[in-house]
């Protein structure tokens, strides 16, 4: 994320539950990061939809980013 964002900070908070994964990764950069625009945050959100899970983008323009995934596990 600091590649683009110019971000001088960068967070990742791993945590869940017995029956889901939580991955949060936020950023102090600029914002507006948009999958639509060819980046590599769609094909992120297609591997985490292979597994039934799900990727919240959150970047309005002067930041921050953040970016969660969910993954259900368990049987």
């Amino acid at each position: 994320m600091t590649k683009h964002a110019d971000a001088s900070q960068v967070d990742v908070v791993l945590g869940g539950t017995a029956s889901l994964l939580c991955l949060e990764i936020r950023d102090d950069g600029r914002g507006g990061a948009d999958e639509s625009r060819g980046s590599g945050l769609a094909g992120i959100r297609r591997r985490a939809e292979a597994f039934d899970g799900t990727l919240t983008l959150t970047s309005p323009h002067g930041g921050p980013t953040v970016l969660r995934v969910e993954l259900p596990c368990g049987s």
